[in-house]
């Protein structure tokens, strides 16, 4: 097959995917109950938010004269604020987000996807602007942008372990960054340091496959990453399992430290839990203020 042929085949493939990822990426979104988002609260807007009773240091001129005639209290009329938040998402396209243990699970890659895509229509749902860092895709409004990101996230890297792309962070903005996190701590925790310098506080939301964290492995195993470019073989795998699941937990450790200096929030969810329940917590760290935890 030429070089021509081959990426036409592959961009087929991919254009066949994508109705399917943004299908089951609104079908996910669909069972999040939608509140609104970070948005309920009183300040400069239109629309009609609550009324309240008048307060000491209220201006008489915002006081609702039409309602206050209907009883003996005066009240003020709120509005909704209305200042729409940018997120910017990051999702790892690299090998090794392309595992799955077994071929009834999903790819970690697949799961991020799913994820990322649904909290992005949640995201624009609820009035927010959403991009795709690394994509020369700023944050904007509107299904068109979902259906872009969607296109976007399903590009792969050739690199074995991913590292957040902070291209096109929005200062003083959100974000959301989801991978497996197993690549170079160093550029994860530059990373996130850099963000929180920009003002930027957001949630850390690593894959991780079953197999990852349980270490099943026992006898003669070749460990290969996926990229190719990593390989180690051993005669007994059973005699690593405590070692790897030490530098697993300090890892994820390290993560949460990181998440704590810098304002931001970690959680890790497995490829064979619900995706349901990381969409739920997304959703309400997203919601959350600063310095509220949301989970972890």
């Amino acid at each position: 097959m030429t070089d021509a042929a081959a990426l036409r085949s592959r961009a087929e493939a991919e254009a066949a995917r994508l109705p399917a990822l943004l299908a089951r990426a609104e079908h996910l979104a669909g069972t999040v109950l939608m509140g609104e988002h970070g948005r309920r609260r009183a300040g400069q807007g239109d629309d009609f938010w609550q009324y309240r009773p008048v307060q000491p240091g209220d201006s008489r001129r915002h006081i609702d004269w039409r309602r206050s005639a209907r009883s003996d209290a005066e009240f003020v009329r709120q509005r909704e604020w209305q200042i729409a938040q940018s997120v910017m998402i990051w999702v790892d396209q690299a090998a090794s987000m392309r595992f799955a243990s077994t071929p009834d699970l999903p790819r970690k890659s697949d799961r991020a996807q799913l994820l990322a895509l649904a909290a992005a229509i949640l995201l624009v749902r609820g009035g927010e602007r959403v991009g795709l860092t690394g994509h020369n895709l700023p944050p904007r409004r509107g299904m068109g942008q979902v259906a872009r990101i969607a296109t976007a996230l399903l590009a792969e890297d050739a690199e074995d372990y991913g590292t957040p792309d902070l291209a096109g962070l929005v200062a003083q903005g959100h974000a959301l960054f989801v991978s497996d996190f197993l690549g170079d701590l160093g550029t994860i925790r530059a990373a996130l340091t850099s963000a929180a310098d920009r003002g930027v506080r957001g949630c850390l939301l690593q894959v991780l496959d079953p197999a990852e964290e349980s270490f099943p492995y026992r006898g003669r195993t070749i460990f290969e990453s996926v990229g190719g470019t990593l390989a180690h073989e051993t005669l007994k795998a059973s005699e690593l399992r405590d070692r790897y699941l030490d530098r697993l937990a300090a890892r994820k450790d390290e993560l949460r430290a990181i998440c704590a200096l810098t304002g931001w929030r970690h959680l890790c969810h497995h490829t064979d839990a619900p995706a349901q329940s990381a969409l739920l917590w997304i959703h309400a760290a997203m919601a959350s203020g600063p310095g509220r935890d949301a989970g972890r």
